[in-house]
């Protein structure tokens, strides 16, 4: 249908996918490669550091979600109530800093403030931008809005050539053949030093272009027609009374809400296996099999290539046929498995991607429906707290998944019980969304129909 033909609604919705998504993305990708570098930078740091073993970098982590833990609620009222592009504005610029400052770190105490302040700078960012899509994008776009902002942890992880390049600075690589090749530092950095640095960059510069980039509300967009803006304000403001229409409930009681504790549970168990599969992937494989660096590098790359495929056919599929549910559960059940015969594949090269291929997807794939479900039921304030408050203990889990990986590996010198305890976390955020029951089609159907009374 020609863009002239179609309703002004249609054609804000268009324009919003077209103009924001983008920005969104790449601020996010650049988000999580600063946050998750540290797992590639680790496989040289500990040869120029050896007091820096697994249990360090672990804890390292855990003291960066207390720091995300801290300020993540504050950060995501802040979106809803003052500006997102302000707010992601600051976040950006402060997370770039601190990532570049891990650099220069020398000591574990060094790296556990430098981690801990990266935390608290990058706090409230990923339930922002969650908050942010909720002022521009209505029900039915929702799941397939977050699929395109959520696909962008894939594709940071794809990015991991870039960083096992910039690795080789400073290190002295043998090669199949028997030959020795050296390669000088840079500047006077080594690679891991380089790793940090080169990442740093783009949040700072990208940090400062989001104020001209982003827009806080339709109503204030320019590259909207009146009547586009008009319209989907209108859409958008439709939703939120028929989800508070009788009592409004206060961001404390949504605090308190049985839903809400139990979507913080759930959450808190699956990013205890995603965020410590996402640090430990990297070692798992090369403790497991004796590959070159070029050969480890692109293997590395299959499991979020996958869950990129599946996060966008979840996000999809959910829109598709309205249901939130099963599209946020099922993923996770699949990964589970994975995640628990992974060990049993030891010494298969294939069968071992194959299982952390699916693990990715499954601890990828469940997350549009998963954060499309809190707006099933709140609304403004409500829901912007809530939101935080979900992402803030749940990634906790990131805490404590670490840091329990890490001891595990010290204390028994093999990953095979680490990959147990990430199972069976998974299952338990299986069993909680199955049974919560909110987002089932019928009543995702039910509500719909309301929208249209």
């Amino acid at each position: 249908m020609p863009s002239e033909t179609k309703s002004p609604l249609d054609r804000a919705r268009r324009k919003a996918f077209l103009r924001l998504l983008p920005v969104l993305f790449i601020s996010y990708m650049i988000a999580y490669v600063d946050r998750v570098n540290v797992a590639v930078a680790k496989l040289t740091m500990v040869k120029d550091m050896p007091d820096f073993t697994d249990a360090v970098i672990g804890f390292g982590s855990t003291l960066f979600f207390i720091g995300y833990f801290l300020l993540e609620v504050p950060g995501t009222l802040m979106v809803e109530r003052w500006s997102a592009r302000k707010w992601i504005c600051r976040i950006m610029v402060t997370w770039g800093l601190m990532a570049g400052l891990t650099a220069f770190v020398t000591t574990p105490t060094q790296f556990y403030s430098v981690r801990f302040l990266l935390g608290l700078a990058e706090a409230g960012f990923f339930p922002g931008v969650i908050v942010y899509l909720t002022h521009w994008f209505t029900s039915r776009d929702r799941a397939k809005a977050l699929s395109y902002f959520l696909i962008a942890t894939p594709f940071a992880q794809m990015l991991s050539p870039i960083s096992n390049w910039l690795l080789k600075f400073g290190t002295t690589e043998v090669l199949k053949n028997g030959e020795t090749l050296v390669h000088p530092p840079l500047m006077g950095l080594v690679g891991w030093q380089w790793v940090y640095i080169f990442w740093s960059i783009p949040a700072i510069v990208l940090g400062i272009g989001v104020l001209w980039l982003l827009t806080d509300h339709p109503r204030q967009a320019k590259w909207l027609t009146s009547e586009e803006s008009e319209a989907l304000e209108a859409e958008l403001a439709r939703e939120r009374e028929i989800k508070t229409r009788g009592k409004r409930m206060s961001v404390l009681e949504a605090f308190a809400h049985p839903k809400v504790l139990l979507l913080c549970a759930a959450y808190f168990f699956i990013t205890t296996c995603s965020h410590s599969m996402e640090l430990f992937m990297p070692s798992v494989i090369k403790e497991w099999y004796a590959l070159s660096r070029d050969e480890f590098t692109w293997l590395i790359v299959l499991p979020p290539l996958l869950a990129l495929m599946g996060q966008l056919l979840g996000g999809w599929s959910s829109d598709r046929f309205q249901e939130r549910r099963l599209h946020a559960c099922l993923p996770i059940l699949i990964g589970a498995i994975a995640m628990l015969c992974a060990p049993a594949t030891m010494g298969t090269l294939t069968l071992t991607m194959l299982c952390l291929m699916v693990a990715f997807a499954g601890f990828k794939t469940y997350m549009p429906a998963f954060w499309s479900l809190p707006s099933l039921f709140l609304a403004e304030a409500a829901a912007a707290g809530s939101i935080g408050l979900i992402n803030s203990v749940g990634n906790l889990g990131g805490a404590v998944g670490p840091a329990i990986i890490g001891k595990l590996k010290t204390s028994t010198g093999s990953f095979t019980s680490g990959f147990w305890f990430l199972g069976a976390s998974m299952l338990v955020a299986f069993l909680i969304i199955f049974f919560l029951g909110l987002g089932a089609r019928k009543s995702e159907a039910e509500r719909l129909k309301k929208l249209t009374m």
